[in-house]
């Protein structure tokens, strides 16, 4: 994967490096939790699996953690929610959003990019939003110059603005989708202006990671709508190793108009820059359930259980990749 400098200047190091472990243990208890649960059709089960696993582990850690991207509002889940106190009530205040199961109808048969999130940021560093949000979001490389594209474009016009800066012609440019039906639009669009669609069943914050990784993964940009909590967790990952991205909620109902003004949104027709949604020091851990371009799957052996890991921090620019053995 290729790295880039992020910000030209530092913010002050708030969350001590050692979290970082902390936050590995925690998506790999989730993941392996989960793992059980693979291939065996139970969404449910692997997703109630890999929160009350998230939700032990988070406990254990010296923090005063608050959730502000979880499994829903209080009244929807049990754990997780919006608003729950997390960690052991020691240690620095933190925000923290979670996808215990990004891509749960991939664990549940056992297809590739199903992996555990996790991103932590200093008090009031995450944008907050509801589970049910949707967001508009486009993400490319760090190498291109500010407004090479932008969220409230045509996808041919950020195509082919894409292509200019890049210096080839837009044939020559892949865009990473989410297969959905509410993309087919957008599918022809691009089709039609020439460009080369890898279509993502599921998991689009691995998608916009890849986004900005071409020179490993092939893909240029990412487009489209998808789930407002994974755009930030994305945004999370995107603040520690580089890469552009916008994004504007979707707040397409009262109800949840009401609800983002109630979590301190006053503009419904905001684009929001990486830095607003995820500000300040910033870690991001992410561990394989199954078997993906981002990280492998777990190895579940008859005494042991292999895990594999990407965790990164913002502050000093770091991305380690773990695998670790543990005791079954």
């Amino acid at each position: 994967m290729k790295l880039s400098k992020v910000e030209d200047g530092r913010h002050p190091a708030n969350l001590h490096r050692t979290l970082t472990l902390e936050m590995v243990r925690v998506t790999e208890r989730a993941a392996i939790a989960a793992a059980e649960w693979r291939g065996k059709g139970d969404e449910k089960a692997a997703d109630d699996a890999a929160v009350n696993a998230m939700k032990s582990e988070l406990d254990r850690v010296a923090i005063s953690g608050r959730i502000v991207i979880g499994e829903g509002e209080q009244f929807e889940c049990d754990e997780l929610y919006i608003g729950q106190p997390v960690g052991a009530g020691q240690g620095p205040d933190v925000d923290i959003a979670v996808d215990p199961l990004e891509g749960v109808t991939l664990c549940a048969k056992n297809q590739p990019d199903s992996i555990v999130v996790l991103a932590m940021a200093e008090r009031g560093g995450l944008l907050n939003v509801a589970r049910n949000v949707y967001m508009h979001k486009i993400a490319i490389g760090a190498d291109y110059a500010p407004g090479t594209v932008h969220v409230d474009w045509t996808a041919t016009e950020n195509v082919r603005s894409l292509a200019k800066a890049k210096g080839v012609p837009v044939s020559e440019i892949t865009a990473i989708v989410l297969d959905r039906p509410r993309h087919a639009g957008l599918l022809e669009e691009l089709r039609m202006a020439g460009v080369s669609v890898k279509l993502l069943s599921d998991g689009d914050i691995a998608g916009v990671i890849h986004a900005v990784n071409t020179e490993d993964t092939g893909v240029d940009i990412y487009l489209g709508s998808g789930g407002a909590p994974e755009g930030v967790l994305a945004a999370a990952a995107l603040r520690c190793i580089g890469g552009q991205m916008q994004g504007k909620l979707i707040l397409d109902s009262p109800d949840k108009r009401l609800r983002a003004r109630e979590m301190g949104i006053e503009d419904a027709n905001r684009v929001y820059d990486v830095t607003e949604l995820a500000s300040g020091d910033v870690l991001f851990s992410a561990t394989g359930i199954t078997d993906g371009s981002l990280v492998d799957g777990v190895r579940l052996r008859r005494d042991t259980v292999e895990t594999s890991t990407v965790v990164m921090r913002s502050w000093s620019q770091t991305t380690r990749w773990i695998r670790a053995r543990h005791a079954r």
